[in-house]
């Protein structure tokens, strides 16, 4: 068969060739080492907690080589694309400040354009250049036209990337799907002819010639060595509607823009069989690939499941709801990824989560497990060493898209907020009270007098006119002047005079002996001012209340009594 005029014959519009193509884009400078990532999603809804896993993988990889990081869109499904699922996207990554070099981005008035040399961004945009590499194949003879009957077309025009990893196994050459494909091979060019002239629709499909029984090696940078076996599959390159499918799309662009290393899922490495024959086909020098360990969960069982988008922490739309910020975020998604995150930030307190040398080896083979209650440990670590002045912007931030009337408290006196967030910062031990953000308000909500409610009662136990006379005798001689041991010795001095002893130590040996000690006079004390038994340090809170609040709140617990 003429290959050449069975290739002028199915894309008679296709001028230019391959080596054009080529040289509008040339290799990149870049330095020894430089890694070139990308991050190609779907838009086809929210951003998935795993596409943000690999998404770290893919800026620390290329920036840490002094790289380039693109995002590109994966597009090329019209029917499963959700409106607006690319501007999503974009305001996910700004809001986990994922940084990338080039792709798809907003302009500065919130339109949607391609920054970058290696463009278009978006595949839907590339159609042309996908056609002169099918044309280059079908004039090698290596990829060939398929007149299907409209149902199979529309059943491979619904073909999109997550259907195509469904199938668990290397390869799908089943008897009768074999015996269909042979006989998709056996046409002339009569035939074709006749088809174009009936206006009838084709897919391009590639020319399997490998052997299922035999293996390819392979190297994994995440797996390792493998073995994989040879396609045997003429799986299709374009639908009928020209578009490409994922497997030849992705071999062009990464190819043409220079990608040097693919971060993607495991569930893809059923694919590789189709990648290896594309990319040897097309001439290309195959990108370094790493597949991901999966995502799992504790299920209701105790055992694992892989995270599914219906599960809580899949969407990351929902960490910005819950209050989590931009670098507990990171810092989660570095411990999952490799495993001597948290021992080098032990080590390196002061550091930034950048200045983490993130390595591949030490990515996990077999899979990480989510788990919330390690998400909010870090979350306490990371929300503990910040400073007022940033816990108030992010609080702020936070409450003013979900929470207005926190935030306009907020915003009133800043420096009033700020005083009591300074409340046992700092040090080696900061205080960690709370895990997200919109725990913040029920923790701080006594400083404010709207907010303020008494929910926790002193004991029974405790005698209604010793809580009263502590009340009394705390007003008469609380001075804001004060230091904090005035203060304290204060209270210690009331206690005794009460029968509860400032000896904690004697209390401990003989608890009989005494009404009560002086923490119990501090919980007095504490109940009537903040509404609660736990609070940050008690003299502290009433500096920042003010004497006024103080003493009004002192008052009004004792006309409960």
């Amino acid at each position: 068969m003429d290959y050449q005029l069975l290739a002028d014959l199915l894309f008679p519009d296709v001028t230019m060739t391959p080596e054009e193509v080529e040289a509008k884009y040339p290799p990149r400078n870049l330095p020894e080492g430089a890694k070139v990532t990308r991050f190609a999603p779907s838009p086809t809804g929210f951003v998935h907690f795993g596409g943000m896993y690999q998404a770290v993988v893919d800026e620390r990889l290329a920036h840490q080589s002094g790289g380039v990081f693109f995002l590109r869109i994966e597009d090329t499904d019209g029917q499963r694309e959700v409106k607006g699922a690319v501007e999503a996207l974009l305001n996910t990554l700004n809001t986990y400040g994922v940084s990338y070099d080039e792709g798809v981005a907003f302009d500065e008035n919130g339109n949607l354009v391609d920054v970058g040399a290696y463009g278009p961004y978006k595949q839907s945009e590339r159609a042309a250049l996908y056609h002169v590499f099918a044309k280059k194949l079908v004039a090698e003879g290596k990829a060939y036209p398929c007149f299907a009957t409209e149902e199979e077309l529309e059943e491979i025009q619904a073909t999109d990337k997550k259907a195509e990893i469904k199938n668990t196994d290397w390869h799908t050459a089943a008897a009768e799907k074999r015996a269909q494909m042979l006989k998709n091979r056996e046409f002339t060019l009569d035939d074709v002819k006749a088809h174009l002239a009936a206006g009838d629709p084709f897919v391009l499909r590639i020319l399997a010639d490998g052997d299922p029984e035999k293996k390819t090696k392979f190297t994994d940078l995440v797996k390792g060595n493998l073995e994989v076996p040879e396609n045997d599959e003429d799986f299709v390159l374009l639908k009928s509607d020209g578009i490409p499918t994922y497997h030849f799309a992705h071999a062009v662009d990464d190819h043409l823009m220079k990608t040097t290393h693919v971060i993607r899922g495991e569930d893809w490495l059923p694919s590789l069989p189709k990648h290896i024959q594309l990319f040897r086909d097309l001439g290309f020098r195959m990108p370094k690939y790493l597949h991901t360990a999966q995502i799992l969960k504790t299920d209701e069982n105790g055992g694992k499941k892989k995270l599914s988008k219906r599960d809580m922490g899949a969407k990351m739309d929902d960490y910005r709801r819950m209050g989590y910020v931009t670098e507990v975020v990171w810092e989660y998604l570095l411990t999952l990824l490799n495993s001597n995150f948290e021992e080098w930030h032990a080590q390196n307190p002061d550091k930034s989560f950048l200045d983490f040398p993130f390595n591949i080896k030490k990515m996990s083979v077999s899979g990480c497990l989510f788990d919330f209650d390690k998400l909010n440990d870090v979350s306490k670590n990371v929300l503990s060493k910040m400073t007022a002045d940033e816990i108030y912007e992010k609080t702020l931030d936070w409450a003013q898209e979900f929470d207005p009337e926190f935030a306009q408290l907020l915003a009133a006196d800043p420096a009033y907020a700020k005083s009591f967030f300074s409340i046992g910062r700092g040090g080696k031990k900061p205080r960690k009270d709370f895990a997200t953000l919109c725990e913040v308000k029920p923790f701080v909500s006594f400083f404010y007098d709207p907010l303020f409610e008494v929910t926790e009662t002193i004991p029974e136990k405790f005698d209604r006119a010793d809580i009263k006379a502590v009340y009394e005798k705390f007003l008469e001689t609380y001075d804001p002047a004060d230091d904090s041991n005035a203060w304290f010795a204060k209270i210690q001095k009331i206690g005794g005079e009460l029968g509860y002893t400032p000896d904690m130590k004697a209390y401990k040996a003989d608890p009989a002996a005494y009404k009560g000690n002086v923490g119990d006079v501090s919980m007095f004390l504490r109940i009537a001012v903040t509404g609660r038994m736990n609070s940050p340090d008690m003299y502290a809170v009433m500096q920042v209340l003010g004497e006024d609040r103080v003493k009004a709140r002192i008052k009004a617990a004792m006309n409960t009594l």
